[in-house]
């Protein structure tokens, strides 16, 4: 676990060698999109252009399924609603959710785009459905008939629990995620951190789909895996067909998030730039290490020397651009 006003464009100018802005000059821009075969979708989905996404979090209730990857995990082991998330949400100003699938079972996406009808904070789902079914088309296709059909924006599998570091290589696999994309919908990568450069190939090899690296790829938080992780985010960053959430990091440090994750937050602010970055809370299983609203902290701190634009774009434009969240 471990997604007629034109979209604002971020202003051109240098960074210095730690991805933050000079005194004086203008913010950085991400050139990568000047080679994207994706077009810019407008933001007249949505109210206003400072509306704040929260483009990753989790529900589910124990009554009406099982999560078994909870059953170690005590404080997770209950039911998270969102009923219970909405007041976290209104304390931090956020307008609209994408909430993400958690187990590999069908029945749980369509539960999924249902809340969707009856809570209107929750306007995207990033579901799951067997990339290796050979009628994976018409199972997409079956998806979007459901209540809450139009809401589904991406689908997700659990990458990191397979065992096999070459996963995304499988032709099955590549198959699937092509699928997914003639679908016209996003795939997100959860990888573990030795899968990462699989991950990376297959985002190279696939350039037709939109892909976004949940949690920035889980990186190891240490100085040998800032230093491994920051070379494969370069090469990702070449890929104009990728974007990074700036999630599910707190769980990965200790004491002091916001000073444990800055190096890391300047390497993605250098090489994909605002413009290809969304916030994400991870919630519940940011609860294992920080409530809420400390990670909304965090992330405001990790982003506060952007431009208003800039910040824009992580808060918000960026997984509404990505995922065409609707109204």
């Amino acid at each position: 676990m471990t997604e007629t006003s034109r979209t604002p464009e971020p202003s051109a100018g240098r960074t210095s060698r730690t991805g933050r802005r000079e005194e004086g000059a203008p913010a950085p821009r991400s050139s990568q999109w000047a080679r994207a075969p994706f077009p810019r979708q407008s933001f007249s989905t949505l109210k206003d252009r400072s509306v704040r996404i929260d483009a990753h979090h989790h529900l589910w209730d124990l009554s009406v399924r099982d999560q078994p990857w909870t059953s170690d995990v005590p404080a997770l082991r209950r039911t998270f609603t969102a009923a219970e998330l909405r007041p976290a949400l209104e304390r931090n100003a956020i307008d609209a959710t994408v909430v993400v699938q958690t187990i590999a079972v069908p029945q749980e996406t369509p539960e999924l785009l249902a809340l969707t009808c009856t809570d209107p904070q929750v306007r995207a789902v990033v579901g799951w459905t067997d990339l290796t079914e050979p009628g994976i088309a018409d199972r997409l296709a079956e998806l979007r008939e459901q209540p809450g059909g139009s809401a589904l924006v991406g689908i997700r599998h659990g990458i990191q629990d397979e065992t096999d570091p070459q996963w995304p290589a499988r032709p099955e696999v590549r198959r699937g995620i092509t699928s997914v994309a003639a679908a016209g919908l996003v795939y997100d990568l959860l990888v573990r951190p030795d899968q990462l450069p699989s991950a990376v190939r297959a985002v190279r090899e696939l350039p037709d789909v939109r892909f976004v690296l949940d949690h920035a790829g889980n990186p190891v938080v240490s100085p040998d895996g800032l230093v491994s992780w920051t070379a494969l985010l370069t090469d990702l960053a070449e890929c104009p067909n990728v974007t990074v959430k700036l999630s599910g990091l707190v769980t990965r440090t200790g004491g002091d998030p916001a000073a444990a994750l800055r190096p890391y937050a300047d390497v993605l602010f250098e090489t994909m730039g605002p413009d290809r970055l969304m916030y994400g809370s991870d919630w519940p299983v940011c609860l294992l290490a920080a409530e809420y609203d400390e990670v909304v902290a965090v992330a405001e701190s990790l982003t506060e020397e952007l431009s208003a634009d800039e910040r824009e774009a992580v808060f918000g434009t960026t997984a509404a651009r990505w995922y065409g969240i609707p109204s």
